[in-house]
């Protein structure tokens, strides 16, 4: 079958892979918000600049200490979750018993200091990175580049492990009940800050191992994050926020629906997210998964 609905079957099945590569930077990006937001009740401005962190780390790890990418894998997000924890215990706790907006505000100002420093070091035009699987998978109506394969499957299994953690694990009831009722907690013997520390670094870590996955696709830029971030915002929005599951499905299937947007009506690509974020908030202002509260 050389065409579908008139539409040539491999670019279709080429756009839909695209999409499902965004999709899993949007549902690991929305994910790590959706941690921070749901269990610390801070919108995480900076979640763009350390997904360039995260890809800039792997870029140095490579050029300067020759690791690679699968070393990069690994040792990026904890760079990046370190950087969190030494943000979130110098900054973000003193901001917790006040409005939601100083948070904001305080991630928005890391964020423009972050990629200003990036842009003076390394300059606006990115910096290359080598593509560590080459070949392709031969699926007959079409060829599915190896790397991109492995960007959808490994983006879907941190997902899920990640949620499992949250929802299924003592450390993840711990992290949930630190949130919900501090002072009960408190008299089980948890170290509460601990454990929102922890929050924390688990959601910038995800944006860490993001940027890494980015990197062989993408130029690693200072930019790289900002570009990204509005339409995380958007998924966040659409799947609910503070939603672990929503931000999974909402994140894979809006990169989905963007890809075929390509093939069907190249022109409204760039705006179908935010059509159906506007669409989805007219009947559900709490997003698709997300509760009233």
């Amino acid at each position: 079958m050389d065409t579908l609905f008139g539409i040539p079957t491999a670019a279709l099945i080429g756009q839909l892979v695209v999409g499902l590569i965004n999709g899993s930077f949007y549902a690991l990006m929305s994910l790590g918000l959706s941690i921070i937001f749901g269990l610390l009740h801070v919108v995480n401005f900076a979640h763009g600049a350390q997904y360039m962190l995260g890809a800039f780390v792997a870029w140095g790890l490579l050029h300067y200490l020759g690791l690679s990418y699968w070393w990069a894998l690994i040792l990026a997000p904890l760079v990046v979750a370190a950087f969190g924890i030494l943000l979130e215990r110098t900054m973000l706790r003193h901001l917790y018993a006040v409005d939601h907006v100083y948070a904001l505000l305080l991630t928005f100002g890391i964020t423009i200091l972050m990629e200003g420093a990036f842009r003076l070091w390394f300059g606006v035009s990115g910096q290359p990175y080598p593509n560590p699987l080459q070949g392709g998978i031969d699926v007959g109506l079409s060829f599915l580049p190896m790397y991109r394969v492995w960007v959808i499957l490994a983006g879907l299994a941190v997902c899920m492990v990640t949620w499992y953690f949250i929802e299924k694990t003592k450390l993840g009831a711990y992290l949930r009940a630190a949130n919900e009722n501090t002072p009960l907690v408190r008299t089980f013997g948890i170290n509460v800050p601990r454990m929102l520390t922890l929050t924390y670094a688990l959601g910038v870590g995800l944006a860490g191992f993001s940027g890494v996955m980015a990197a062989p696709i993408y130029q690693v830029s200072p930019l790289m994050g900002s570009n990204l971030m509005i339409i995380v915002f958007a998924v966040v929005v659409i799947g609910g926020m503070g939603s672990i599951m929503g931000s999974i499905i909402t994140g894979f299937a809006l990169g989905a629906i963007e890809g075929l947007t390509r093939v069907i009506y190249p022109e409204g690509a760039g705006v179908v997210i935010f059509i159906v974020m506007i669409i989805v908030l007219a009947v559900r202002p709490n997003g698709l998964f997300g509760r009233a509260h």
